[in-house]
């Protein structure tokens, strides 16, 4: 069995809710730091953060919606970066995901790696809401765009969040060569084993510490 720092290397601690405030981030980030987490995931408005080593900084572009431009989504991506953020995960524009525009995806995903080169992009493709072939299809336009990691969900779409089968053929699709985050919805220790064994090499969570606490410390 994974034990909880093996498991803690893996999770992004995430908050991402509109409403949080300054002190409601510090306290999350104090809480990834006591936590052992891989990163934090915040709001680009809380750029630059005062994150203790070796936890890292992510954030989001083109969030929650995806409708934003590929330019805006470059300039957020740009930003970011030059404000510290070491990952940025970024939405695809959802209709064309849904319409099979996948040349228009690439190039949108690619504007963005070159608007942020040194960072570690994670694509958010909402899988939930997207067919199987959909899945397949988005995965591949992100590796083919450079991208790092393929991720499930924002956790905000109401078609849901992370899946065991969405996970499974995201992972089978990009085959290693790309991470896979899977995210939404993960909130217990059952949830996180079932999408690590599926083939998750990120998890992202805003309920870090009850995921963690089934796991045995070795």
């Amino acid at each position: 069995m994974l034990t909880r720092p093996q498991v803690a290397d893996l999770v992004d601690h995430t908050i991402l809710r509109p409403d949080a405030t300054t002190s409601d981030v510090a306290r999350h980030v104090e809480e990834a730091a006591r936590l052992g987490v891989y990163a934090v995931c915040i709001s680009p408005n809380f750029l630059p953060a005062s994150v203790p080593e070796p936890v890292k900084v992510a954030t989001v572009c083109g969030f929650p919606s995806g409708a934003h431009s590929p330019e805006a989504k470059a300039a957020e991506a740009a930003h970011a970066a030059s404000h510290g953020a070491d990952e940025i995960d970024m939405v695809v524009n959802l209709g064309w995901a849904r319409s099979g525009w996948y040349e228009d995806i690439q190039a949108e995903i690619s504007t963005v790696r070159n608007a942020a080169p040194n960072a570690l992009l994670k694509v958010i493709i909402e899988s939930a809401l997207l067919s199987d072939e959909q899945i397949v299809a988005v995965c591949e336009a992100a590796e083919r765009a450079r991208a790092d990691y393929v991720k499930t969900s924002t956790g905000f779409h109401p078609a849901g969040g992370a899946s065991i089968d969405a996970v499974a053929l995201m992972a089978k699709t990009v085959g290693g060569r790309l991470g896979v985050k899977a995210s939404g919805g993960i909130r217990d220790t059952a949830t996180a084993t079932a999408m690590i064994a599926a083939g998750a090499t990120r998890l992202g969570t805003s309920g870090t510490a009850s995921v963690l606490a089934g796991f045995p410390e070795a």
